[in-house]
């Protein structure tokens, strides 16, 4: 056994625990795993003792998860799709019906992971792979398909609109309840999340205010750079987050989040789905393409 090998938690434990945190339930990942509550929790529990934190927060409904928590998840849900990507290579070495599709960790979790598990139900003779990735897909090799907020700048691909979304401010449903309605000056001075990326597409609070007029100062909050670590932050009563509307709907559908006051703009750009020239795709990626298409 290497050193780094002796360092990791086992293969249950961060099956366990990724089945748990993509579900916010014990009981839930207890039933995909095919195994009882009390197994699971045992598995949490020895994970956060071998790791010396809390990786979720305990509640009446379920369980959401500590700031440790998620950014263990983020590292797991990665690692495993790029695992289950090269397994289907290999696996699926020399047949077509099978097909890459990448996103970013926030729209793979909430938006893209559902729809293929309902396109599994219609076409269970094609392997799906996802590629999790938070930075754009520009290398030499990308997915077939992948999801992506804006146009990508590099001619030669098939970029098809999926949705135009909208931007809210959106926070834990116990702060939304508290602060109620509130003035754009009122809500430029609470506590915001912020997104720092190098995305020029990305929209940013101080732009999403100045759309709306507002040219105050705004709150400096808290600052992280990845999506799906500034929407658990907003479920932890952290502070407020830029919501895609749309997006987070499994988020807001489930009591996680809600949306705080009424100030909304459209989203300045459109989430696309890209791909390689009609020529280069596979069946499967064609039979993908145009599912998504109709059914997002």
């Amino acid at each position: 056994m290497t050193r780094l090998t002796r360092k990791l938690p086992t293969l249950t434990a961060l099956q366990t625990f990724e089945s748990a945190a993509r579900l916010r339930s014990f009981k839930e990942a207890a039933d995909e795993l095919g195994v009882t509550p009390g197994a699971v929790s045992h598995q949490i529990k020895a994970l956060e003792a071998q790791l010396g934190q809390k990786l979720f927060i305990r509640q009446h409904r379920g369980v959401q998860l500590s700031a440790q928590g998620t950014e263990l998840h983020v590292t797991v849900e990665a690692a495993f799709n790029n695992i289950a990507v090269t397994v289907g290579r290999i696996q699926s070495s020399g047949s077509d019906m099978q097909v890459t599709v990448g996103a970013t960790s926030a729209v793979s979790s909430l938006w893209l992971s559902p729809a293929i598990l309902r396109f599994w139900r219609e076409h269970d003779d094609t392997a799906v792979n996802q590629l999790v990735s938070d930075t754009r897909f520009t290398g030499i090799d990308p997915p077939e398909l992948y999801i992506r907020y804006g146009r990508d700048p590099r001619s030669g691909l098939d970029q098809r609109v999926l949705y135009r979304d909208t931007l809210v401010p959106v926070c834990a449903p116990s702060l939304a309840s508290r602060l109620g309605r509130l003035s754009l000056q009122q809500l430029a001075a609470q506590r915001l999340v912020h997104m720092e990326t190098d995305d020029a597409n990305w929209t940013t609070w101080h732009s999403w205010f100045q759309t709306l007029g507002h040219e105050g100062p705004l709150n400096t909050g808290i600052r992280v750079n990845n999506y799906t670590i500034a929407l658990a932050a907003a479920e932890d009563g952290a502070g407020v987050v830029l919501g895609w509307k749309r997006l987070v709907g499994p988020l807001l559908e489930r009591g996680s989040l809600a949306v705080l006051g009424d100030h909304s703009i459209n989203a300045p750009n459109r989430f696309h789905l890209i791909s390689l020239p009609e020529q280069q795709l596979s069946p499967a990626a064609r039979q993908l393409r145009e599912w998504l298409l109709i059914n997002l």
